[in-house]
């Protein structure tokens, strides 16, 4: 049973591998298109055989699902942009790994488990194939959490810039470069405002999308005012100054709240790990005493 089992995997990698073969192999104008651009940028080129290129390792998956009829999801493609994975192929590779890692632990479960084979197969097919929505899940809110946590160094950026001469979309990008190694969840924000901009979609709209992309309460603040401040004409770095020190006002009270939950969450492991080695330590040694006392009186 195992031999056949082992048989008919090997089998379906063999078949998979060369279906992805065929999907990515090159075609005459790709290899000429190759040709030329490693005339203009062999550096690049250079850089980019030093490592894996996940982009044309992605290019047979579209392929392939485009040929199983499938198409693209716009929720799970707004969920990766959330997340910080806007390019064509993330979605590629997050289809391909949800539908990868079931089949991966059905062979194992099949190949190594020996008792309980079918409660153990189910178990591990269900657990591999939401896995990555867990994944993402996790990593959108520690997004979120990092744009929040970043958004008042931001601001007091841009409020001196602002002070300093520039303009709004001057201080956006300048900014946006700043924050490329301190902020870099930020720095993408920043950099996709002034790419849409310049794409012709006006300031309002591409604030607002940024708004939509991060989904954080203190973002659509922040976007609130500028909106409120362009249409009523106010000065920005003024309204950027109090918006900044509200902020880490709110940070210092959330961590705060955080510091003072602690003591309620040391209960429980107090009582289940700490106050049963204190009473064997101090109150078992007395009460061994006074077993052993009545046992000679009597």
């Amino acid at each position: 049973m195992n031999l056949e089992i082992i048989i008919i995997g090997a089998g379906l990698l063999l078949s998979f591998f060369l279906i992805f073969w065929w999907l990515g192999r090159s075609s005459p104008q790709s290899a000429l298109l190759a040709e030329v651009t490693s005339q203009i940028y062999q550096a690049d080129l250079e850089k980019s055989e030093s490592r894996l290129n996940i982009e044309r390792l992605a290019g047979p998956l579209g392929r392939f699902r485009t040929l199983l009829g499938g198409g693209p999801n716009p929720e799970l493609a707004r969920q990766l942009m959330m997340a910080g994975y806007r390019k064509p192929y993330h979605m590629d590779m997050f289809v391909m790994v949800k539908l990868a890692l079931p089949v991966l632990a059905g062979l194992a479960v099949a190949l190594w488990v020996q008792s309980n084979i079918i409660f153990v197969f189910i178990l591990a097919v269900v657990v591999m194939f939401f896995l990555p929505e867990f994944w993402l899940n996790y990593a959108i809110d520690r997004r979120r959490e990092r744009i929040r946590l970043s958004l008042p160094d931001a601001l007091d950026l841009l409020a001196i810039c602002l002070e300093a001469g520039l303009g709004l979309d001057q201080a956006i990008v300048k900014i946006g470069k700043e924050l490329q190694l301190s902020h870099p969840e930020l720095s993408e924000e920043f950099v996709q405002i002034n790419l849409e901009q310049r794409a012709g979609n006006p300031r309002v709209g591409a604030w607002r999308n940024m708004a939509d992309r991060v989904a954080v309460e203190s973002v659509r603040s922040f976007v609130n005012m500028l909106v409120q401040t362009e249409r009523f004409g106010t000065p920005i770095s003024r309204s950027l100054g109090a918006f900044s020190d509200a902020l880490r006002t709110q940070r210092r009270q959330q961590a705060e709240e955080l510091a003072a939950k602690t003591t309620i969450k040391l209960v429980l492991p107090l009582v289940i790990f700490i106050f049963p080695c204190i009473f064997i330590v101090t109150v078992l040694p007395a009460a061994l005493t006074v077993i052993e006392s009545f046992s000679k009186a009597f």
